[in-house]
């Protein structure tokens, strides 16, 4: 009779599925623990959106998939007329297409490249701005400021800004009459001499995509940021007695509290780059799309280049959570 009436209690561990869904249905152990609290709490939080995704995109998603499985035909006053033709557009994208198998192996290496660059620059200058110092306000408006200037339609108004069209093509006549290009004879010099040749076209292209790097940094800044205000100061007072020194408690205190942050910023920067609007990708998807009205393929394009965006997201997020720390745990 006592074995019958044990109280079942709730163990923190990983969650399975059926965790996971025994914490929206009331009258359950899981239901009214911390961890289910959270995460009901989170889930009202990206409710509008998911809302918002169920209601204006899962619609168009499936019209995107179903046309790229169509030859799309264009009738002059009545739309247009769809044949079912299977995969033949995936086909031709990849290998039939002269430059998107191309640009996308290009965009590949400079998304990894880039992704690289901007998490560890965010994350260094968050552990700068974490500092008590006078004009910290102001320095962490400052490195948000790029946020704001990427966004909505300042890009665009940059894109078409006279002035600075014209600042940009004097600047690039001014290098290209004087000959030197400082970046591209130092890679050449270090390529000569034999010197980590692999290593320094890497280095290269972060330097010469710093206006991209710093201009994508913002959000994972900010993201850091708080991770860091979330650290129970009583952890470093404890380290403090116990000797530790600030080295030592950065690496076993702070880094291991913001780890999981570092995965969503990895995320967070993987799908940033992948629809920013200079991508090569992209232009080749809508020239296709818009110059030469081949809408059964560009939506082959897109869709492959969105699985190979998950597909790295997957890779990215399998790694990292090997090294990533939960606190709860």
């Amino acid at each position: 009779m006592a074995a019958n009436n044990k109280i079942k209690t709730y163990r923190p561990g990983k969650w399975s599925f059926r965790e996971g869904l025994l914490s929206f249905i009331p009258g359950n152990a899981t239901y009214g623990t911390m961890r289910s609290r959270k995460a009901r709490q989170g889930v009202m939080f990206i409710l509008p959106f998911i809302i918002g995704f169920l209601v204006f995109m899962v619609r168009p998603l499936c019209q995107s998939l179903v046309m790229s499985l169509c030859s799309i035909q264009l009738k002059s006053g009545e739309g247009y007329s769809q044949t079912f033709i299977g995969f033949a557009n995936y086909q031709y994208a990849l290998s039939v297409d002269p430059y998107f198998n191309k640009r996308l192996v290009e965009e590949i290496g400079r998304m990894a490249v880039n992704v690289l660059a901007t998490l560890a620059l965010s994350f260094v200058v968050a552990v700068l701005l974490n500092q008590k110092f006078k004009g910290r306000t102001l320095a962490r408006a400052i490195f948000f400021l790029p946020v704001i200037l990427s966004s909505g339609v300042l890009p665009g108004i940059e894109s078409q800004n006279e002035f600075y069209n014209m600042m940009q093509g004097i600047s690039q006549e001014v290098a290209n009459s004087s000959g030197i290009n400082l970046s591209a004879a130092l890679q050449n010099l270090l390529s000569v001499s034999g010197v980590g040749g692999g290593l320094f076209r890497i280095l290269f292209q972060m330097i010469d995509s710093i206006y991209d790097i710093v201009m994508s940094s913002g959000i994972q800044i900010i993201v850091f940021l708080t991770g860091f205000g979330a650290i129970s100061p009583s952890l470093y007072e404890a380290a403090d007695v116990e000797g530790c020194t600030g080295w030592e408690a950065f690496w076993k205190i702070t880094f291991p509290m913001v780890s999981p942050l570092l995965l969503v910023n990895c995320i967070y920067t993987i799908i940033d780059f992948f629809m920013k609007n200079d991508n090569k990708v992209m232009e080749r998807i809508n020239e296709v799309m818009y110059s030469q009205f081949r809408f059964g393929e560009s939506a082959a394009m897109s869709w492959i280049y969105f699985g190979v965006a998950l597909l790295f997201i997957a890779v990215t997020s399998f790694v990292i959570s090997k090294g990533v720390h939960y606190y709860e745990e």
